[in-house]
């Protein structure tokens, strides 16, 4: 089926500050501090339609949406036009080549395949996930939050919201005071009680033998059971370490910083997680994010969806070994912000809206004090 071409590209960055509560507040995890986080929002025009697409990245992704990438897309009417998403796809990989496809301009790829893909979908008449084929209608949402640079009472507070909202597991970071997570994590298991998951995420702070000596002792004091990036995601042979050795009542994740397929080919050949990890916006969208789904199956291992909870929604609940999406604390509510049309939160789970065309979000108008820049061809 030859779709109509696309006729024009819209890229717009927006720089949200993090608060908690309402209230402006930085974030920390074990190896980053940071106070906003970066959208980049594109849309395609095709056939009289608007496909939406958005990555979490640094606003200088625009440059490559402008730069490069839209004239991949234009330039390009003669093959098979918005409906040749794979074609789109490589073409823009290879495009990003000599610039380096790993990093913000994988996540230009990821917002513009995002953004043919729900154009092809509202063309067509049909939701995203129908386009794609749903393995389930809905998909359970674990909160994501617990930054080091909560108070314990914050932290408390902010699990015990997301208990009593449905969520049946939340994760909180690690690793910035070795010395203060033990305690940090049993005041979290106090808050949700003993019925609810406990997940907790290093982002690679610690070494292999403090991250072993940690998965016994989160295990044993609060039954954690998800343990993300104990280790550096580049060490391979530490997770592979850690997937060994951890107790049997805990899973080795690791996955979000996956750009490009053959990452996620290196994390599975390792053996190095338990669950495989994988975020549209960096990976390369719905395009991405089924590769990775493809390998998970061919390795008969379970996958996670990284933070953009609104658009994971839908791509999980359309890849039969999803098991969860994570409902991370900033993008919830940057997506209510900058979108109508965000999944619902119900029992748990994020449902995604199949009465709407394509993946169902649509601009808001309302983050416009956020706008940092803007372009359109």
């Amino acid at each position: 089926m030859h779709g109509p071409p696309v006729r024009a590209v819209r890229a717009r960055t927006y720089v949200v500050p993090t608060t908690y509560d309402g209230d402006p507040m930085p974030e920390s995890d074990g190896t980053a501090r940071w106070d906003s986080t970066g959208v980049l929002v594109v849309e395609v025009e095709a056939g009289g339609c608007t496909g939406l697409g958005y990555a979490y990245t640094s606003p200088a992704a625009l440059g490559v949406v402008r730069d490069v990438l839209a004239g991949v897309l234009l330039d390009d009417e003669d093959a098979g036009g918005v409906f040749a998403t794979q074609r789109h796809f490589w073409s823009m990989a290879r495009a990003v080549r000599n610039m380096g496809w790993r990093g913000i301009a994988a996540s230009a790829v990821s917002a513009l395949d995002v953004a043919l893909h729900d154009a092809k979908a509202r063309l067509l008449g049909v939701s995203l996930l129908e386009l794609l084929g749903a393995s389930a209608d809905r998909v359970m949402a674990y909160g994501s939050g617990g930054f080091t640079t909560y108070t314990d009472t914050q932290l408390r507070q902010q699990f015990a919201g997301w208990a009593e909202r449905g969520l049946r597991a939340v994760k909180m970071k690690v690793g910035t005071d070795s010395a203060a997570d033990p305690s940090r994590v049993r005041a979290a298991r106090d808050a949700i009680g003993a019925d609810i998951d406990l997940f907790v995420d290093a982002n690679g702070a610690y070494d292999r033998k403090q991250a072993l000596e940690f998965a016994e002792r989160f295990f044993a004091d609060a039954q954690v059971s998800w343990f993300e990036e104990p280790v550096s995601s580049d060490d391979t042979d530490g997770l592979r370490l850690l997937r060994d050795r951890a107790p049997a009542g805990m899973r080795i994740a690791a996955g979000e910083y996956g750009y490009v397929p053959t990452d996620f080919r290196l994390l599975l050949e390792a053996g190095a997680v338990d669950v495989l990890q994988a975020d549209a916006t960096r990976c390369g969208g719905v395009t991405g994010f089924r590769n990775a789904a493809e390998q998970c199956i061919a390795r008969g291992l379970p996958l996670s969806a990284h933070t953009a909870p609104a658009l994971h929604a839908t791509l999980a609940a359309s890849v039969e070994p999803a098991v969860n999406v994570e409902y991370f604390h900033d993008h919830a509510l940057i997506e209510s912000l900058l979108f109508d049309g965000v999944p619902e939160l119900i029992d748990g789970c994020l449902v995604p809206d199949t009465s709407r065309p394509g993946h169902g979000l649509v601009t808001s108008g309302r983050g416009e004090d956020y706008l940092t820049s803007e372009w359109e061809s």
